[in-house]
């Protein structure tokens, strides 16, 4: 069954943007979900479908706002440990380890971790999302490991939704990068868009993009003459961009150790550890770990949080390093 939001705009609500003035009006549905209902065609402003959701409303505008059944969702079950560290009714909160994609896909259709979800427990997931991505609230990169919260129900969904669009959760990330950071803190703030050159990728973008704010520290500087040098940095997002860390660190000339797509030539290291050098070439994924995920329960109001603790193939090779740059 469908569900109609009928709304008419009062005398002082005019001028506004209409998914500003929804937004303000239906406390339950998210800006996000809003707009992809307006640039569906679900809005209709005084009988005549609208597609934008800036479009600017006047007074005693008729607002008529239609809300699809969410589609039946077909996806293979895949039989995957996940790591669950917390669960309830409304949500669950996952470990996610490097290697597998968040969703099905290009090349990649059952063996992601909603396919996992699916099998896990496929009665209990939202589904006002993408068919494709059932409980997914929030996403990290294929080859980052680390904290995600999952949605149960479409309530639950809608709430988190409106925590990540008001940028009030907490998401902390550990990174290893090449060389040193300058300044060794501070607050990366930039639009980031679509590559130009090559659609996968992000960049940096000089006027269009959407605005992106990193706050970074650095923790520790490895160097001496048998090592390269490197940084292992604390990266606390205020944005959730596609790939902003990854973005953010090339953009300072600091990538990610192991990151694939965000990469620069390094000259070959003379006198390198032989063991240090082997861990790098072989770590098969990009040293970028979701450690800390903070949020409030959209159900009980209590602030959660949650910490992880670095991947042990991480782990491994912060200790090399530690070791070498004594």
């Amino acid at each position: 069954m469908k569900n109609i939001i009928n709304l008419i705009v009062k005398d002082g609500e005019n001028s506004q943007r209409v998914d500003q003035f929804i937004s303000n009006k239906e406390k339950e549905l998210s800006r996000t979900r809003i707009k992809n209902l307006i640039l569906n065609k679900k809005l209709k402003i005084n009988e005549k479908i609208i597609h934008d959701p800036s479009k600017k409303i006047f007074t005693n505008d008729y607002i008529k706002l239609e809300i699809p059944e969410p589609k039946k969702i077909s996806l293979k079950p895949f039989n995957f440990k996940i790591d669950i560290i917390f669960e309830d009714k409304n949500l669950l909160v996952v470990n996610k380890p490097a290697g597998i994609s968040m969703h099905p896909g290009a090349g990649d259709y059952d063996k992601t971790l909603v396919n996992a979800l699916m099998y896990y427990d496929s009665k209990n997931l939202s589904n006002i999302g993408d068919e494709l991505r059932p409980g997914i609230v929030h996403r990290i990169d294929k080859d980052t490991s680390g904290l995600v919260v999952i949605a149960k129900n479409n309530l639950t969904h809608e709430k988190l939704s409106n925590q990540f669009s008001n940028h009030s959760i907490k998401r902390i990330y550990q990174v290893l990068v090449w060389g040193k950071l300058r300044p060794q803190s501070g607050k990366i703030e930039t639009l980031i868009t679509r590559s130009s050159k090559n659609r996968q990728l992000m960049e940096v973008g000089l006027t269009k993009g959407k605005k992106a704010v990193t706050n970074y520290k650095t923790l520790e500087v490895f160097e001496n003459n048998k090592i390269p040098t490197f940084s292992l940095i604390e990266c606390k997002l205020e944005t959730g961009r596609t790939h902003q860390i990854r973005v953010h660190m090339s953009y300072k000339g600091n990538n990610i150790l192991g990151d694939k797509k965000y990469k620069k030539k390094f000259r070959k290291i003379k006198n390198i550890n032989l063991d240090l050098e082997e861990m790098i070439l072989n770590l098969g994924r990009q040293f970028l770990h979701a450690k800390v995920l903070g949020f409030i329960h959209p159900k009980s109001g209590k602030e959660l949080n949650f910490t992880s603790i670095l991947p042990q193939e991480l782990e491994k090779i912060l200790k090399m390093l530690r070791k070498l740059s004594k």
